[in-house]
Protein backbone atom coordinates (compact mmCIF):
# COMPACT_ATOMS: atom_id res chain seq x y z
CA UNK A 1 0.00 0.00 0.00
CA UNK A 2 1.34 3.42 -0.59
CA UNK A 3 0.55 6.47 1.31
CA UNK A 4 0.81 10.38 0.29
CA UNK A 5 1.06 12.71 3.15
CA UNK A 6 0.84 16.18 2.85
CA UNK A 7 2.36 17.64 5.73
CA UNK A 8 2.25 20.91 4.65
CA UNK A 9 2.99 23.74 1.99
CA UNK A 10 3.12 27.29 0.92
CA UNK A 11 5.30 29.98 0.98
CA UNK A 12 6.25 29.82 4.64
CA UNK A 13 7.54 25.77 4.07
CA UNK A 14 7.01 22.84 2.56
CA UNK A 15 6.78 18.77 3.10
CA UNK A 16 5.74 15.80 1.85
CA UNK A 17 6.29 12.02 2.33
CA UNK A 18 5.53 9.12 0.57
CA UNK A 19 5.28 5.75 2.87
CA UNK A 20 4.59 2.14 1.33
CA UNK A 21 5.53 -0.81 3.03
CA UNK A 22 7.04 0.27 6.48
CA UNK A 23 9.26 2.49 4.76
CA UNK A 24 8.91 6.69 3.49
CA UNK A 25 10.94 9.05 1.90
CA UNK A 26 10.55 12.85 2.61
CA UNK A 27 10.19 15.08 -0.25
CA UNK A 28 11.36 18.49 1.23
CA UNK A 29 12.13 19.81 4.88
CA UNK A 30 10.79 23.39 4.84
CA UNK A 31 9.56 23.96 8.31
CA UNK A 32 11.81 23.10 11.25
CA UNK A 33 12.37 19.37 12.50
CA UNK A 34 10.27 19.86 15.61
CA UNK A 35 7.22 21.16 13.67
CA UNK A 36 7.81 18.63 10.78
CA UNK A 37 7.96 15.73 13.80
CA UNK A 38 3.92 17.24 15.36
CA UNK A 39 2.51 17.69 11.63
CA UNK A 40 4.02 13.88 10.91
CA UNK A 41 2.27 12.72 14.18
CA UNK A 42 -0.91 14.26 13.93
CA UNK A 43 -0.99 13.06 10.06
CA UNK A 44 -0.55 9.61 11.37
CA UNK A 45 2.94 9.11 9.60
CA UNK A 46 5.72 7.21 11.41
CA UNK A 47 8.77 9.79 10.55
CA UNK A 48 11.21 7.10 11.96
CA UNK A 49 10.64 4.94 9.09
CA UNK A 50 12.08 7.75 6.52
CA UNK A 51 14.68 6.20 4.50
CA UNK A 52 16.07 9.45 2.63
CA UNK A 53 15.00 13.40 2.62
CA UNK A 54 14.36 14.30 -1.29
CA UNK A 55 15.32 18.06 -1.61
CA UNK A 56 13.49 20.03 -4.54
CA UNK A 57 15.95 23.23 -4.78
CA UNK A 58 17.88 25.25 -1.74
CA UNK A 59 15.27 27.81 -0.56
CA UNK A 60 14.62 28.02 2.71
CA UNK A 61 10.96 27.06 2.50
CA UNK A 62 11.85 23.56 0.97
CA UNK A 63 15.04 22.88 3.33
CA UNK A 64 14.83 24.76 6.95
CA UNK A 65 14.44 21.11 8.94
CA UNK A 66 16.59 18.85 6.72
CA UNK A 67 19.98 19.02 8.57
CA UNK A 68 18.20 18.30 11.87
CA UNK A 69 16.05 15.59 10.37
CA UNK A 70 18.81 14.10 8.47
CA UNK A 71 21.19 13.69 11.42
CA UNK A 72 18.56 12.89 13.45
CA UNK A 73 17.33 10.09 11.50
CA UNK A 74 20.14 9.06 10.10
CA UNK A 75 19.17 9.31 6.40
CA UNK A 76 20.91 10.43 3.55
CA UNK A 77 20.21 13.80 1.47
CA UNK A 78 19.28 13.19 -1.62
CA UNK A 79 19.36 15.89 -4.21
CA UNK A 80 21.05 17.43 -7.32
CA UNK A 81 24.91 17.88 -7.22
CA UNK A 82 24.59 21.96 -7.86
CA UNK A 83 21.98 22.24 -4.94
CA UNK A 84 24.13 20.30 -2.62
CA UNK A 85 27.06 22.52 -3.65
CA UNK A 86 25.16 25.59 -2.46
CA UNK A 87 23.24 23.44 0.84
CA UNK A 88 26.52 22.06 2.29
CA UNK A 89 27.59 24.24 4.48
CA UNK A 90 24.28 24.27 6.45
CA UNK A 91 24.14 20.49 6.65
CA UNK A 92 26.25 19.73 9.64
CA UNK A 93 27.62 16.55 8.39
CA UNK A 94 24.94 15.18 7.27
CA UNK A 95 25.02 12.30 4.34
CA UNK A 96 24.57 13.20 0.67
CA UNK A 97 23.14 11.33 -2.34
CA UNK A 98 22.86 12.54 -5.49
CA UNK A 99 19.67 12.32 -8.00
CA UNK A 100 20.65 11.16 -11.37
CA UNK A 101 19.32 13.93 -13.58
CA UNK A 102 16.90 12.59 -16.37
CA UNK A 103 17.88 9.02 -14.78
CA UNK A 104 16.86 7.18 -11.37
CA UNK A 105 18.21 5.89 -8.42
CA UNK A 106 17.22 3.47 -5.66
CA UNK A 107 16.87 4.05 -1.80
CA UNK A 108 15.27 0.94 -0.03
CA UNK A 109 12.62 0.14 -1.82
CA UNK A 110 12.21 3.29 -3.74
CA UNK A 111 13.21 4.07 -7.61
CA UNK A 112 13.62 8.04 -7.54
CA UNK A 113 13.77 10.12 -10.68
CA UNK A 114 14.66 13.27 -11.20
CA UNK A 115 14.35 15.75 -14.17
CA UNK A 116 15.61 19.77 -13.93
CA UNK A 117 13.05 22.23 -13.92
CA UNK A 118 12.62 26.51 -14.38
CA UNK A 119 12.94 28.04 -11.32
CA UNK A 120 15.64 30.45 -9.35
CA UNK A 121 17.49 27.97 -7.97
CA UNK A 122 20.96 26.61 -8.00
CA UNK A 123 19.68 23.02 -10.23
CA UNK A 124 16.07 22.39 -9.09
CA UNK A 125 14.46 19.55 -9.86
CA UNK A 126 11.14 17.93 -10.06
CA UNK A 127 10.55 14.38 -8.72
CA UNK A 128 9.09 10.89 -9.30
CA UNK A 129 8.94 7.87 -7.08
CA UNK A 130 7.74 4.22 -7.56
CA UNK A 131 7.52 2.86 -4.72
CA UNK A 132 7.27 -1.07 -4.36
CA UNK A 133 3.60 -1.56 -4.85
CA UNK A 134 4.05 -0.34 -8.10
CA UNK A 135 2.90 3.31 -7.49
CA UNK A 136 4.01 6.20 -9.04
CA UNK A 137 3.75 9.43 -7.13
CA UNK A 138 5.39 12.69 -9.34
CA UNK A 139 6.09 16.31 -7.45
CA UNK A 140 6.43 19.20 -9.34
CA UNK A 141 6.18 22.45 -7.58
CA UNK A 142 8.84 25.92 -8.23
CA UNK A 143 8.61 25.64 -12.04
CA UNK A 144 8.12 28.93 -13.50
CA UNK A 145 7.51 26.64 -16.98
CA UNK A 146 6.33 23.36 -17.52
CA UNK A 147 9.43 21.93 -19.85
CA UNK A 148 9.01 19.04 -21.97
CA UNK A 149 11.36 16.89 -19.51
CA UNK A 150 8.80 17.49 -16.71
CA UNK A 151 6.24 16.55 -18.71
CA UNK A 152 7.54 13.17 -19.70
CA UNK A 153 8.70 12.94 -16.22
CA UNK A 154 5.12 13.08 -14.78
CA UNK A 155 3.30 10.98 -17.41
CA UNK A 156 1.79 7.87 -16.07
CA UNK A 157 1.90 9.12 -12.16
CA UNK A 158 -0.68 7.32 -10.21
CA UNK A 159 -0.67 10.36 -7.87
CA UNK A 160 0.39 14.52 -8.99
CA UNK A 161 1.53 16.90 -6.35
CA UNK A 162 1.53 19.80 -8.48
CA UNK A 163 1.80 23.62 -8.25
CA UNK A 164 -0.91 26.17 -8.11
CA UNK A 165 1.05 29.04 -6.89
CA UNK A 166 -0.95 31.68 -8.02
CA UNK A 167 -4.37 32.90 -9.56
CA UNK A 168 -3.40 35.51 -12.40
CA UNK A 169 -5.53 38.55 -11.92
CA UNK A 170 -4.87 38.14 -7.76
CA UNK A 171 -1.23 38.76 -8.68
CA UNK A 172 -1.34 41.61 -10.89
CA UNK A 173 -4.00 43.11 -8.18
CA UNK A 174 -1.78 42.24 -5.27
CA UNK A 175 -0.02 45.17 -4.29
CA UNK A 176 3.77 43.58 -5.24
CA UNK A 177 5.69 45.58 -7.29
CA UNK A 178 5.94 45.04 -11.11
CA UNK A 179 9.36 43.04 -10.87
CA UNK A 180 8.04 41.03 -8.36
CA UNK A 181 5.10 40.29 -10.14
CA UNK A 182 7.16 39.41 -12.85
CA UNK A 183 9.38 36.94 -11.20
CA UNK A 184 6.65 34.90 -10.41
CA UNK A 185 4.83 34.92 -13.52
CA UNK A 186 8.05 34.32 -15.39
CA UNK A 187 9.70 31.34 -16.24
CA UNK A 188 12.07 31.25 -13.29
CA UNK A 189 9.09 31.85 -11.04
CA UNK A 190 5.69 29.57 -10.26
CA UNK A 191 3.02 27.69 -11.85
CA UNK A 192 -0.18 29.30 -11.61
CA UNK A 193 -3.31 27.91 -11.70
CA UNK A 194 -4.28 28.07 -15.21
CA UNK A 195 -0.68 26.36 -16.17
CA UNK A 196 -1.22 23.56 -13.55
CA UNK A 197 -4.83 22.85 -14.82
CA UNK A 198 -3.46 23.07 -18.32
CA UNK A 199 -0.78 20.22 -17.70
CA UNK A 200 -2.81 18.38 -15.67
CA UNK A 201 -5.22 18.46 -18.88
CA UNK A 202 -2.17 16.55 -20.63
CA UNK A 203 -1.33 14.26 -17.66
CA UNK A 204 -4.92 12.66 -17.42
CA UNK A 205 -5.01 8.62 -17.70
CA UNK A 206 -7.29 5.98 -16.11
CA UNK A 207 -5.21 5.27 -13.19
CA UNK A 208 -4.27 8.72 -12.22
CA UNK A 209 -5.98 8.57 -8.74
CA UNK A 210 -4.71 11.62 -6.65
CA UNK A 211 -3.73 15.40 -7.62
CA UNK A 212 -2.53 16.98 -4.83
CA UNK A 213 -2.08 21.27 -5.21
CA UNK A 214 0.68 22.31 -3.99
CA UNK A 215 2.52 26.04 -3.04
CA UNK A 216 -0.47 28.02 -3.17
CA UNK A 217 0.37 31.79 -2.59
CA UNK A 218 -1.25 33.11 0.45
CA UNK A 219 -1.10 36.66 -0.79
CA UNK A 220 -2.05 35.70 -4.59
CA UNK A 221 -4.19 32.36 -4.59
CA UNK A 222 -6.71 30.51 -2.37
CA UNK A 223 -7.91 27.28 -2.45
CA UNK A 224 -11.25 27.90 -4.05
CA UNK A 225 -9.85 29.88 -6.39
CA UNK A 226 -7.58 26.65 -7.37
CA UNK A 227 -10.00 24.12 -7.48
CA UNK A 228 -12.51 26.40 -9.48
CA UNK A 229 -9.28 26.66 -12.07
CA UNK A 230 -8.38 22.76 -11.86
CA UNK A 231 -12.18 20.89 -10.91
CA UNK A 232 -13.18 21.49 -14.64
CA UNK A 233 -10.28 19.68 -16.27
CA UNK A 234 -10.40 16.37 -13.77
CA UNK A 235 -14.73 16.56 -14.46
CA UNK A 236 -13.98 16.16 -18.48
CA UNK A 237 -11.39 13.15 -17.61
CA UNK A 238 -14.46 11.28 -18.45
CA UNK A 239 -15.41 8.07 -15.94
CA UNK A 240 -13.91 8.37 -12.72
CA UNK A 241 -12.22 11.57 -12.25
CA UNK A 242 -9.33 12.12 -10.02
CA UNK A 243 -9.26 13.31 -6.05
CA UNK A 244 -8.37 16.31 -5.68
CA UNK A 245 -6.49 17.79 -2.77
CA UNK A 246 -5.40 21.27 -1.98
CA UNK A 247 -2.52 21.47 0.45
CA UNK A 248 -2.45 23.51 3.18
CA UNK A 249 0.17 25.37 4.96
CA UNK A 250 -0.94 25.80 8.50
CA UNK A 251 -1.76 21.89 8.85
CA UNK A 252 -1.11 18.59 7.15
CA UNK A 253 -4.06 16.89 5.24
CA UNK A 254 -5.92 13.26 6.03
CA UNK A 255 -3.12 10.39 4.55
CA UNK A 256 -3.83 9.58 0.71
CA UNK A 257 -4.20 6.62 0.34
CA UNK A 258 -3.50 4.71 -3.43
CA UNK A 259 -5.51 2.19 -4.34
CA UNK A 260 -4.11 -1.50 -5.07
CA UNK A 261 -3.02 -2.09 -8.70
CA UNK A 262 -3.98 -5.08 -10.37
CA UNK A 263 -1.66 -7.58 -10.23
CA UNK A 264 -0.63 -6.75 -14.34
CA UNK A 265 -0.06 -2.87 -13.88
CA UNK A 266 2.27 -3.76 -11.10
CA UNK A 267 4.38 -5.87 -12.96
CA UNK A 268 4.10 -3.75 -15.66
CA UNK A 269 5.58 -1.22 -13.34
CA UNK A 270 7.82 -2.61 -11.33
Amino acid sequence: MTTVFALGSGSSGNAFAVACDGAALLVDAGFSAREIGKRAEAAGFDLGTARGILITHEHGDHVCGAARLATTLRVPILTAPGTWDRLKPRMRGAEFQPLALMGSVAVEGFVVEACPTSHDAAEPVALAIRTAAGHRVSVAYDLGRPTTAVRFLLRGSHAVILEANHDDVLLRTSGYPPVVQERIAGSGGHLSNRAAAELLADLLHDDLHSVVLAHLSERCNSEAEARAAVEPVLRRAGGRSPALHVARQDAPLPPIVLPALQLGLSLLSA
